[in-house]
């Protein structure tokens, strides 16, 4: 291979070494995204978003389009996000969120990170109602009066908002 190939060896195996732990989950999640929502990206923001995390870890676009393609076939795995509920260390709640085409080994395997850290697997549902769901939305400075914007959107559900005075222009 040459000498300029042996120096940089140990830098091209760390990150290929961490690209083949990464790769597969975002293909993972590029596929359940568009199950759920479809295959265009344009229409369904769950998969754009997922899209955008593969690019950003430098996934190349063919895998992208083949995780894409997996999602839209017939004959495909079901692939299903499930929930499950545990107690970590020292009493912390701990929900757990995974994709997964096997719920039978995914169960065992959790089972055995809680009961290896000193955690405990509790039913599943037994926390989901001490938990939101939440997001975050960065907009830009709107036109006009910023409170009856903010009142508006209490209407519909907003609990809270944040001013960022560095990105004003």
């Amino acid at each position: 291979m040459g000498r300029a190939f042996e120096y940089r060896r140990a830098a091209k195996e760390a990150r290929w070494g961490k690209m083949s732990r990464v790769f597969p989950k975002l293909g993972k999640s590029i596929t359940v995204a568009a199950k759920e929502g479809g295959p265009d990206p344009d229409m369904n923001p769950k998969l754009r978003t997922a899209i955008a995390t593969a690019k950003a870890q430098n996934m190349p676009k063919a895998n992208i389009d083949a995780a894409i393609k997996r999602a839209t076939e017939k004959n495909s795995l079901d692939i299903q996000t499930i929930h499950y509920d545990g107690k970590g260390p020292h009493g912390c709640l701990i929900v757990v969120e995974c994709a997964t085409e096997n719920t039978t080994r995914t169960v065992a395997n959790i089972k055995a990170i809680f009961g290896k850290n000193g955690g405990e697997f509790l039913p599943v549902g037994s926390l989901s109602y001490m938990f939101s769901r939440k997001s975050v939305f960065e907009v830009k400075m709107p036109e006009g009066d910023l409170e009856e914007i903010q009142l508006e959107l209490i209407d519909y559900g907003m609990t809270g908002t944040e001013i960022n005075e560095a990105d004003e222009e």
